[in-house]
C-alpha cells in the first residue's frame, strides 16, 4: 500500500469523528414518483384540483366575487373523522356555492416552537415512532379521497420536500407566521402550482409578508427534490398568486376595519396583491375558538359596508368544539375533537357560514 493510499484510508476511517456526528442513522424513503404511482391522480380528483386552483385565482383577480373559505380542523390526526367532516362540508359547500367557495383545511404538518406532535405525516401513529413513509401514504390517500368527493383541499407547506409528494392534490397553500420570513419557504412557494397565502408575522407585522410576496413573484434557483427523488437545482418561474393572511400578532387582533385599512396601505406601498384573507383563529380570536364567529360576523359586516379587499376567511373547525391533549393511550381520545389548537364545533361553523352568506349576498356582485 502506498503512503498516499494509506493516508486516504486513514482519513476515511476517521471521518466519523467529524462527519454526521449527531446523526443516528439514515432511513431510505420512497420517492415522490413511487408514491404517486401507488396512489395515482384520478380524473375526478384532477378536475377538482384544476377547478379549485382556477376559482381561487379568479377570486384573487377579482373575476369571481365569491368569498374563499378555507375551513377545517387545525390538524388532521384521524382519517375517519376527517372523512366525516368532509362529507358534511361537501353538502354545505353546495348549499352556499353562490356566495362562498369552500375549500377544506387539510393540515398534515405542525410547526413547533419547541417540541410536540409534528403532524400526521411526521408521526402518523402519534407515538413518536415517526413512520414518515406511512404518514405520506396516509396523507396522499386522504387527499385523493377528498378530491374525489369534489372537495378542493388546502394545506400548510412546511417541509420543503413534502410538496413533491402531495402538491398535485392541493388547491391552496399557506405559509405560516413562523416561516413567512424564511428564504427556503419563499423559494419553495415561488415554484408551487397553486395560490399561496402568507401569514403576517407573529408580532403582527406586515413587513415580512409583503417582502415574501415580492420574493415569490420572482423566479428562483434553489436546492430541492425531484419527483424521482434526485436532489437537484430547481429553477422556478415565480408564483403570481401570493397574498396575505391576517392572523393577528402579539396577542392583538388585526381583522377590524382599521387594521384592514392599514394592511391595504402597506400592500399598496409594497406593490403586491391587495386582496386580503382573514384568519379568524390565532391572535384574531385570542386562541378562543368560540370567538371565531365574532370575527366572521365582523368581516361580513365590513364587506356589506363596502370593503373590496377582503377576499376570504380561514376558520379552524371540527366535528366537536375545543381541543384535547394527546395522551399515550390513544383509545382515550375523543372522536372528532382537535389534538392541536381548539376548533369551532360543526353546528356553530354551519351557523356562522350561513350568516356570513346572508350578510354579503346582496353586495358581492358590486365588489
Amino acid at each position: 500500500m502506498t503512503t498516499q493510499t494509506s493516508t486516504q484510508s486513514s482519513i476515511q476511517t476517521h471521518t466519523k469523528d467529524i462527519d454526521d456526528v449527531n446523526i443516528e442513522k439514515f432511513i431510505p424513503l420512497l420517492t415522490p414518483a413511487e408514491l404517486k404511482s401507488e396512489f395515482p391522480l384520478s380524473e375526478k380528483a384532477m378536475q377538482t384540483v384544476k377547478t379549485g386552483r382556477t376559482t381561487i385565482q379568479n377570486i384573487l383577480d377579482g373575476k369571481d366575487n365569491r368569498l374563499l373559505i378555507v375551513v377545517g380542523p387545525c390538524s388532521i390526526h384521524d382519517i375517519k373523522s376527517a372523512n366525516e367532516y368532509a362529507d358534511k362540508l361537501v353538502t354545505l359547500a353546495e348549499e352556499l356555492k353562490d356566495t362562498l367557495y369552500i375549500v377544506m383545511r387539510v393540515y398534515f404538518e405542525k410547526p413547533r416552537t419547541t417540541v410536540g406532535w409534528k403532524g400526521l405525516i411526521n408521526d402518523p401513529d402519534m407515538n413518536d415512532s415517526f413512520d414518515i413513509e406511512k404518514g405520506l401514504r396516509t396523507a396522499r390517500k386522504l387527499l385523493l379521497d377528498l378530491n374525489e368527493k369534489g372537495l378542493p383541499c388546502a394545506t400548510e407547506a412546511l417541509d420543503p420536500n413534502t410538496p413533491q409528494y402531495i402538491q398535485d392534490l392541493i388547491s391552496w397553500s399557506a405559509i405560516g407566521a413562523r416561516t413567512t420570513e424564511s428564504q427556503t419557504h419563499r423559494e419553495m412557494s415561488s415554484g408551487l402550482s397553486c395560490p399561496v397565502g402568507f401569514k403576517n408575522g407573529t408580532d403582527g407585522s406586515m413587513t415580512v409578508a409583503v417582502n415574501a410576496m415580492n420574493a415569490v413573484k420572482s423566479g428562483h434557483n434553489f436546492l430541492g427534490l425531484s419527483s424521482d427523488g434526485q436532489v437537484c437545482i430547481i429553477q422556478s418561474k415565480g408564483n403570481p398568486y401570493a397574498h396575505v393572511v391576517l392572523r393577528g400578532g402579539n396577542g392583538s387582533p388585526n381583522y377590524d376595519e382599521t387594521a384592514v385599512t392599514q394592511a391595504e396601505n402597506e400592500l399598496e406601498k409594497g406593490k403586491v396583491n391587495v386582496k386580503i384573507m382573514i384568519d379568524s383563529s390565532h391572535a384574531n380570536s385570542g386562541k378562543d375558538p368560540y370567538l371565531q364567529p365574532m370575527v366572521i360576523q365582523n368581516v361580513g359586516e365590513q364587506i356589506k359596508n363596502g370593503n373590496k379587499s377582503i377576499m376570504g376567511l380561514m376558520i379552524e373547525s371540527h366535528l366537536k368544539g375545543g381541543n384535547q391533549k394527546l395522551t399515550s393511550d390513544l383509545s382515550q381520545l375523543e372522536y372528532g375533537k382537535s389534538i392541536t389548537d381548539g376548533c369551532l364545533d360543526w353546528d356553530s361553523t354551519v351557523a356562522s357560514l350561513r350568516n356570513l352568506s346572508n350578510t354579503v349576498k346582496d353586495v358581492l356582485d358590486k365588489r
